[in-house]
Order: C-alpha cells, then structure tokens, then sequence
C-alpha cells in the first residue's frame, strides 16, 4: 500500500491531533488491504483486533 505524500502528511496531522498512533493506523490499513480482496475474510477482526492491543514501539515513546 502506497500513500501520497499528501495523505501521509494528512495521516500525519490527524494522528497528532488525536493522539493516535500513526504506526498502528498504518498497520490497521495494511492489515485491511491484504485482506480486501481475499474470498473469505476470516482473522479479519483478530488481526486487527491485536493491532489495537499491541503496545507502540519504543522509538514512538
């Protein structure tokens, strides 16, 4: 998944603004593109699911 610089910096604003993990929503959309286009979608919500529970990388503070 690619994004623009624009969105990026776009993405970049908003998770300041909301204090929100970049990393995580990168992560959430990746997970959400792989599984896009698959016939059965089951992990889905696991997959995300554990997205949202990990705890940020130590370079994020």
């Amino acid at each position: 998944m690619n994004l623009s610089g624009e969105d990026k910096q776009l993405l970049t604003e908003l998770c300041g603004q909301n204090n929100v993990s970049q990393d995580k929503v990168l992560k959430l959309l990746q997970t959400v593109y792989e599984y896009e286009f698959k016939d059965r979608r089951t992990g889905v919500y696991d997959a995300l699911r554990e997205i949202l529970k990990s705890r940020p990388s130590p370079e994020q503070g």
